[in-house]
């Protein structure tokens, strides 16, 4: 029998955390419903129990260090993520799960669709357009709502999830190692509201959308290493012989150096620049070998079943 697991990251969601565990527990009467509170300051534990949840608590602050908790705690077959502030559509997590078996996929992300204006802002939706953007153009072109909180996932892509960010940056993260991996993923639309009455949003649209385009950054260093310090060197090559140009036409003229500070600066700008793409082919290779083991990694986790062969 497929175990399915419905996982609720929670942070003061008093308001909206029942709601969110009644609608999955009927719409998925079979799976355990797992809600991890992460040092809520309200009654989301309560609350949460009352209504039928299993409650486990992680200290460290941020949805990345929830994540990685829930992923290491929990055993199953079949993965629901979705945030516990009532805006995602539970009634879409068969259509979701579905998808997964029948064409043994490892992640079905949930295209937020929405015309409320409240509860996907202009800015929210610009950063996420933005920063979709920006990793479609980097890592590949699969993803349209990189940011959403709603995902299905195969046992094989949790368990071989290295989980490293800390807070809202970890929904990049569970992108890029999809797209990395090059695993058989999907998008399906699925609506979205705001929120109860008294639930506030966690997320600060500059705060936040700053750290997630650092993490965009680091991750390209991490993974497109050559691409990276190649950048970083033709930045250096081009200050180096925006300096030198000027002196070398003066040595033409005049048979003189008239500015040798500037010219050991530009010189030094030079070996920078070859220093970085050589650091970028080294790393290129040690990226290829940890790539090569995190997908062995996952190929040692057996695969979803299809619908035909669970039958």
């Amino acid at each position: 029998m497929t175990r399915t697991a419905v996982l609720i990251p929670c942070y003061n969601e008093e308001a909206a955390v029942a709601k969110v565990v009644a609608d999955f527990l009927k719409t998925l009467p079979d799976a355990d419903i797992y809600v991890y509170d992460n040092n809520s300051r309200d009654r989301t534990i309560e609350v949460a129990k009352q209504a039928g949840a299993i409650v486990r608590s992680e200290p460290l602050q941020g949805k990345g260090n929830v994540v990685r908790r829930m992923f290491a705690d929990v055993e199953a077959d079949i993965y629901v993520m979705v945030d516990g502030d009532a805006t995602y559509d539970a009634a879409s997590a068969p259509k979701m799960i579905e998808a997964l078996r029948r064409d043994s996929l490892d992640m079905v992300n949930g295209v937020r669709v929405t015309d409320i204006e409240k509860a996907y802002r202009p800015g929210h939706r610009f950063g996420n357009w933005l920063l979709t953007s920006m990793v479609s153009w980097i890592f590949g072109s699969r993803f349209s709502d990189m940011l959403s909180g709603y995902r299905v996932m195969s046992r094989r892509y949790v368990k071989s999830f290295p989980a490293l960010s800390a807070g809202f940056e970890t929904e990049t993260e569970l992108t890029v190692h999809a797209l990395e991996l090059r695993m058989p993923i999907l998008e399906i639309a699925t609506p979205y509201k705001d929120r109860p009455e008294g639930s506030i949003s966690k997320l600060s649209t500059f705060k936040d959308g700053f750290r997630i385009l650092w993490t965009i950054i680091v991750l390209v260093k991490e993974e497109r290493p050559m691409q990276f310090f190649s950048l970083l060197a033709l930045f250096f090559v081009i200050i180096s012989t925006a300096l030198i140009i000027p002196i070398f036409v003066g040595y033409m003229e005049t048979g003189l150096v008239p500015r040798l500070p500037t010219a050991v600066l530009s010189m030094g700008l030079m070996i920078v620049a070859f220093l970085c793409l050589t650091c970028g082919l080294i790393l290129d290779t040690v990226t290829r070998g940890r790539r090569e083991m995190k997908r062995m990694r996952y190929l040692n986790i057996p695969a979803p079943q299809t619908t035909d062969s669970a039958a």
